[in-house]
Formats: structure tokens, C-alpha cells, sequence
């Protein structure tokens, strides 16, 4: 999927907007939003998949405006909000249910898979990739969030926090997702590992 034609979920903006709100007020949200080019998408929520440019375009405006740890908490809370919202409307029920009930590292790569399937939704022209061994580790090259950035820090934790919340939820309820490596401080794609402490 080349980059003019790709989409990505409409989450990424909604709840991006919903956590600038929480800490920023309305007038802060407006200022980021307003910055992208993308006002309009406050006063108009997208309901359907919008143009990869306008997630990048968001993040970037975020990272140009507010300090590093200010950015990063942002980008969390909406993850965690992205998990929730996912966890209650788009995960099928017999996956809520049955998921929890067996071996964490089974229910890890059963919901990888099923990220994997859906990754343009999420990671648009991105390439969302499954890595063997220990621990769970996906990538993602191409992120449209790390995406013109030059960082000394990962850049996607909207991502981490996302994932985090479905595995937690889904997978084993310690799990801690991080941001190994991103393409914002030079790699060649942006690394996730997921960790948990197994039951003696």
C-alpha cells in the first residue's frame, strides 16, 4: 500500500484528541490539531478510516509543540483509550473469552495473528511484522507515527500503550509492552517487545 493511498482507523485521531483534552483543556487540543491542519476533525469527529497523512501529520504537530514526557504520556493515554474502545467493539466475544483462559505465550501469538491481519487499519502504508523467539517481539517498518521524526527516544507509544492494553486484557494481565528500537532514532524499524512474569 503505497503512502497517498493508505488509511488508518479513525481511533488514532479520536482518542489522540480525547487525551490532549484530558491534560491540554479544549484550547490545547485546538492548538495541536490546528497546527496538523486538522480543526476540523474536532469539531467533526472521523467515524470512518482517515488518510494515513493526518496521523502523521497529528504527531508530528504534538511532538512540535509539547515537551518529550508531556508527548509520550499523551500518546499513552490515548493507546490505552484505542485498547479499551477495541476490547469493547471489535474484539469478537469468543476471543475475549477464550484467550484469557490458556497458556499466555498460545494466546500471544493467537492475537498477533489476528493484529497481523488487521495491521493496515492501524499501520497504514507500515509493515507490521511478527518476529520468532523469546520474548514476544513484533516491528512495525514504516510507522507512520515515527515518520519524519528524528528522535532520542521512541517515538510510537501510542502503539506500545495500544498493544499493551489488548495483552493485558487478552493475554496475561502483567504484560508491559515497550518500544525497543524506532525508526525516529535511526533503526530500521520500530521494535515491540511484550513481557510478563509466567505463574510458578
Amino acid at each position: 500500500m503505497s503512502q497517498a493511498s493508505a488509511r488508518i482507523g479513525p481511533n488514532a485521531v479520536t482518542r489522540l484528541a480525547e487525551a490532549l483534552v484530558a491534560v491540554r483543556g479544549a484550547g490545547g487540543a485546538s492548538d495541536v490539531f490546528r497546527r496538523a491542519g486538522l480543526a476540523h476533525r474536532l469539531t467533526s469527529p472521523p467515524e470512518r478510516m482517515v488518510e494515513e497523512a493526518e496521523v502523521v501529520a497529528l504527531h508530528a504537530a504534538l511532538r512540535a509543540m509539547l515537551p518529550a514526557p508531556e508527548v509520550e504520556a499523551i500518546a499513552r493515554d490515548a493507546g490505552r483509550r484505542t485498547a479499551d474502545y477495541l476490547l469493547a467493539h471489535r474484539i469478537p466475544r469468543p476471543m475475549r473469552l477464550l484467550l484469557p483462559r490458556i497458556p499466555a505465550r498460545a494466546a500471544a501469538w493467537i492475537l498477533l495473528k489476528a493484529i497481523g491481519r488487521h495491521a493496515w487499519t492501524f499501520a497504514g502504508s507500515g509493515r507490521f511484522l511478527v518476529l520468532p523467539g523469546h520474548p514476544v517481539r513484533f516491528s512495525i517498518a514504516g510507522s507512520p507515527l515515527a515518520r519524519g521524526a528524528a528522535a532520542t527516544h521512541a517515538a510510537c507509544g501510542y502503539y506500545a500503550a495500544t498493544f499493551e492494553g489488548l495483552f493485558r486484557a487478552l493475554v496475561h494481565p502483567a504484560t508491559r509492552v515497550e518500544e525497543v528500537a524506532c525508526e525516529a532514532m535511526g533503526a530500521p524499524s520500530c521494535l515491540f517487545e511484550a513481557r510478563w512474569a509466567e505463574r510458578v
